[in-house]
């Protein structure tokens, strides 16, 4: 039987090192940076949905549903991760973050076909040369895990993802797919 995946662009950050400013709604050859990964992912998956904890009737009027963190003060991505596990109606949900514009458009295929094939409960985009754990697939199945790893105070993605035998997927012939923009500079550029 094929697992049924949703798909969550994560906006839920502080963007610190883009001195506040929301990054999803910065503006990215003409349009709001979040709009470039909804692109690339709506031909991957059907149900998209995003994470934001400010600005949610901006990201709602372009017609998704919106949430914000169940967990207060900011606590990173995978707050947004837990908060999207806990809605979630299909088996898995592919992330992916909001500054991300160049996204592979055989995200959710890669990383599906390693979760059933190594039988794991997660997946995450690795470059060659970094991972990519905010790109990832991740199964509902794991929400209570998360939320306990959160309780523990621990906030980085990629030693949740080890602790639960998550699959690094190589993505190293599409490096420049990942390429994230973090500051006004990156923009910029």
């Amino acid at each position: 039987m094929a697992i049924t995946i949703s798909a969550v662009i994560l906006a839920g950050g502080q963007a610190k090192r883009m001195g506040g400013a929301d990054k999803g709604l910065q503006l990215f050859r003409g349009e709001p940076l979040f709009m470039h990964v909804y692109r690339r992912l709506s031909v991957q998956v059907g149900e998209i949905a995003l994470n934001a904890n400010r600005n949610q009737a901006r990201y709602a009027a372009a017609g998704l549903p919106v949430f914000a963190d169940r967990l207060p003060d900011f606590q990173g991505p995978l707050s947004g991760m837990l908060s999207a596990l806990e809605r979630a109606k299909t088996d898995f949900v592919l992330f992916a973050p909001c500054d991300t514009p160049f996204l592979p458009l055989n995200l959710r295929t890669t990383l599906q076909s390693a979760v059933e094939k190594s039988h794991v409960f997660a997946a995450y985009a690795h470059d060659g040369e970094r991972a990519h754990p905010t790109c990832c697939l991740l199964a509902v199945a794991l929400k209570d895990k998360l939320e306990d790893f959160l309780q523990q105070g621990h906030r980085r993605i990629l030693q949740f993802m080890q602790q639960n035998g998550a699959q690094a997927v190589d993505f190293s012939a599409q490096r420049a797919a990942f390429t994230n923009i973090n500051t006004p500079e990156e923009l910029e550029r």
